[in-house]
């Protein structure tokens, strides 16, 4: 029978490694500049929930951008900016990001961490609720890579507009959508009914090439 200690000291110790390879690559190849910590400290001071995603996830879209050549962004939710710089930098001079954000304050907030940054000759923020935004940016699509974001009961109406606003080669990127392993049993609530329901709906759709990535 293993000691329980020695079992907490193998958790602990497999922990500070994990730890430490987060680090390294963060810091070789996720290092933030000066625009992006501002965007994160300027959320935190505005009292924003401090949620957006990490220095290697911002990496990796960007990542997705530049390799599908993406040209025209689309953004599902904005929080403070930071994933919106990210992916605003993968853009050339020509490109165009758009995000939507429902809270006139929060959408201040973005355009000054863009403005910091050095995107806003090429992010725009958009205000209001994203549902009733999505059907006016018809005319704008396709979207090389929609990023989605926001609140959880909708995300499969935002699914929808984003297929609706793909074309073939484009990808979908979706947060928060394995939850602790939660998103894959019987919801509890209707934030997590809707993560379900995406992921129902991206494992059958015959018009996606799917993955999922978790840290």
């Amino acid at each position: 029978m293993v000691n329980d200690n020695s079992e907490l000291s193998g958790l602990q110790q497999q922990a500070k490694t994990r730890q430490h390879i987060v680090e390294e690559i963060t810091r070789k190849f996720a290092a933030e500049d000066e625009g992006l910590k501002h965007a994160v400290k300027a959320a935190k001071q505005a009292g924003l929930p401090e949620i957006q995603i990490s220095p290697i996830q911002g990496k990796f879209l960007q990542l997705l951008a530049v390799a599908c050549n993406a040209q025209k962004i689309l953004e599902i939710g904005s929080l403070g900016g930071y994933s919106g710089i990210w992916l605003a930098r993968a853009l050339t001079a020509n490109g165009h990001f758009i995000t939507l954000e429902i809270n006139p304050s929060h959408a201040e907030l973005v355009r000054n961490a863009f403005a910091q940054a050095g995107v806003s000759d090429r992010a725009e923020v958009r205000v209001g609720n994203a549902l009733d935004l999505l059907p006016l940016l018809e005319h704008e699509a396709p979207f090389d890579l929609i990023f989605i974001d926001a609140d959880k009961p909708p995300y499969p109406q935002y699914l929808d507009w984003a297929l609706r606003f793909s074309r073939p080669g484009s990808i979908i990127v979706a947060d928060n959508c394995i939850r602790s392993g939660k998103a894959f049993e019987e919801p509890q609530d209707e934030g997590m009914a809707g993560i379900v329901a995406y992921n129902k709906r991206i494992a059958s759709d015959p018009r996606l090439m799917k993955a999922w990535l978790a840290s």
